[in-house]
């Protein structure tokens, strides 16, 4: 047990304070019994058991001793701790295989070239715990990994006795570190009890797709390609939510930052650009641009937000990459979280135009029939499964980070 709170005390420790303190300072955000020192002192195994029955999920963390050996930590929800030790027997590190791994799964749609390296992941990572995980598919499991861990689509590790992936059984969520669960509840819990007349003009949805494209900084110059897909799919998604979408010149960079603090569910379709000369953090959201205005939203800008939304749906390429640390990434997820965000949806990879839209209008669907994020996004996972089932690169892209409900 000490070896967890080992554990959880290496991840996070400066992010948990950050969140913490712009957690407070909300103006809006009356939060019942929330406490500074609670949130960010050291962990402790009662804290980490009272989380996991807060949370209703079963927890799984994992953690990369050395080249031979993981150690991975079950808590379910009432609150019982197993754990199990992995030996690496394979002559290639982990690290290694999981970076192959997330390659052929990103960059491949052929399944005898991806399959081999999701069955010997699973074979690591979760047939160890399989007699611990929940039975009913609607229980969400949160996976709390560590390192390269962090770029692997859970959703796509697959069973080689059985043959059914991951996500056919389990309802799944990622995050940073179990305390990190602790403040992204009580984000929700803001957002939940907001007192929307606090806020001039505040509205239900954003959504926006293909916007006028701003240029590509790369070299040469030149313009990003227009996304008709993602078009369709926010004009699909706005009719759902009963609002408008925002496309082409309409998705004005200058305006959506002036929509995103008083929206309840962000929902942004478009292109994602990692590497971006205009911010010291990785990631940036092409927008359209105006006078003086490149057009790209970027995690640093993104940090000064003071948002309200209860989700952020990132409907492009890599939005989920960054700098990858032992306690997380270091790109838009982080500082849509310090911005105030509990849940986010974001893609490891080149997520696919035209599959990227079936799988978000499905989502969507299913989250407004009632369902929570998790089922919402596996139930979406699912249906498109039915046709790609066999290429992972155009279901798994995309992952739910933070608050399941």
């Amino acid at each position: 047990m000490e070896a967890l709170e080992i554990s959880e005390r290496g991840r996070a420790r400066a992010l948990l304070e950050l969140l913490a303190k712009g957690l407070a300072a909300k103006p809006l955000g009356y939060i019942q019994e929330l406490r500074l020192d609670e949130a960010i002192k050291p962990p402790n195994i009662d804290t980490i058991k009272h989380i996991a029955e807060v949370q209703k999920s079963t927890i799984v963390e994992y953690s990369i001793i050395d080249a031979e050996n993981l150690y991975i930590w079950v808590i379910k929800p009432t609150g019982e701790i197993i754990f199990r030790q992995v030996y690496l027997e394979d002559e290639t590190s982990l690290e290694e295989i999981l970076l192959e791994t997330h390659e052929r799964i990103a960059n491949s749609s052929c399944p005898d070239v991806a399959q081999p390296f999701a069955q010997q992941i699973y074979q690591y990572l979760i047939q160890p715990i399989s007699d611990l995980l929940p039975t009913d598919p609607n229980e969400s499991v949160i996976f709390v990994p560590q390192h390269r861990l962090f770029l692997i689509p859970f959703s796509a590790l697959q069973n080689k006795a059985t043959g059914k992936f991951l996500i056919e059984q389990h309802s799944i969520v990622t995050v940073p570190s179990i305390m990190m669960l602790n403040l992204t509840h009580q984000q929700k819990e803001r957002v939940k009890n907001l007192n929307l007349g606090v806020i001039e003009d505040f509205i239900d949805a954003l959504v926006v797709g293909n916007p006028t494209m701003p240029i590509d900084p790369s070299q040469p110059p030149k313009p990003l390609k227009p996304l008709p897909h993602a078009e369709e799919e926010a004009k699909e998604i706005a009719s759902l939510l009963n609002t408008e979408a925002l496309i082409g010149n309409n998705a004005l960079k200058l305006n959506i930052l002036q929509q995103m603090p008083k929206a309840r569910l962000i929902h942004l379709a478009t292109h994602g650009i990692l590497d971006i000369t205009e911010s010291s953090i990785p990631g940036a959201i092409a927008l359209a641009p105006s006078d003086n205005d490149s057009g790209f939203l970027t995690s640093s800008e993104i940090l000064d937000l003071d948002l309200n939304a209860e989700l952020v749906v990132l409907s492009a390429c890599d939005t989920g990459r960054g700098i990858i640390t032992s306690d997380g990434v270091i790109g838009l997820s982080r500082c849509l979280f310090l911005a105030g965000v509990p849940s986010i949806i974001l893609s490891l990879w080149e997520a696919q135009d035209s599959s990227t839209k079936l799988l978000m209008i499905e989502f969507h669907q299913h989250l407004h029939s009632g369902m929570n994020k998790a089922q919402a996004l596996r139930q979406a996972m699912l249906a498109l499964m039915r046709e790609y089932r066999n290429c992972p690169n155009s279901w798994a892209a995309f992952i739910l980070i933070g608050e399941a409900e």
